[in-house]
């Protein structure tokens, strides 16, 4: 019988598999993810379920079905984006919320562009009117 032990090298663990896989599971990754752009545009569908807000001191704008424009229920002209643009500048207070409450079958351009004319006017605070279901 030979009792004797054997003199055994201790056991190394590489890691350079482990890192090679880890770093193929990050380029993976990378490639196949999409980035959606956010809007910078956030803004609400005409129906959804929200908190009702007080309308007292908003600055209402009302786009109809034509895409015609009513600021606080006055008629700011034709559909011409020149004429709102007066409208707006004439607003002395540029911190009330701006309510823009725009027919569901309004064209989305009209929408559009009371926004980018607010928002260029120093608007804050534009917010779409919606009703719940």
């Amino acid at each position: 019988m030979n009792f004797r032990t054997k003199n055994r090298k201790p056991l190394e663990l590489s890691l350079t598999p482990m890192i090679d896989v880890v770093f193929l599971l990050l380029i993976f990754f990378m490639v196949t993810t999409t980035f959606s752009k956010e809007s910078m545009i956030k803004i609400q569908l005409p129906q959804a379920d929200g908190v009702e807000r007080s309308q007292e001191k908003q600055l209402i704008l009302t786009i109809d079905q034509a895409g015609l424009y009513f600021l606080d229920g006055k008629a700011v002209g034709d559909k011409s984006t020149e004429k709102l643009t007066i409208a707006l500048d004439g607003v002395i207070n540029k911190q009330r919320p701006l309510l823009i409450n725009a027919d569901a079958r309004a064209p989305i351009q009209s929408a559009i562009s009371v926004l980018d004319i607010a928002s260029k006017k120093g608007f804050k605070n534009i917010t779409f009117a919606t009703q719940k279901d």
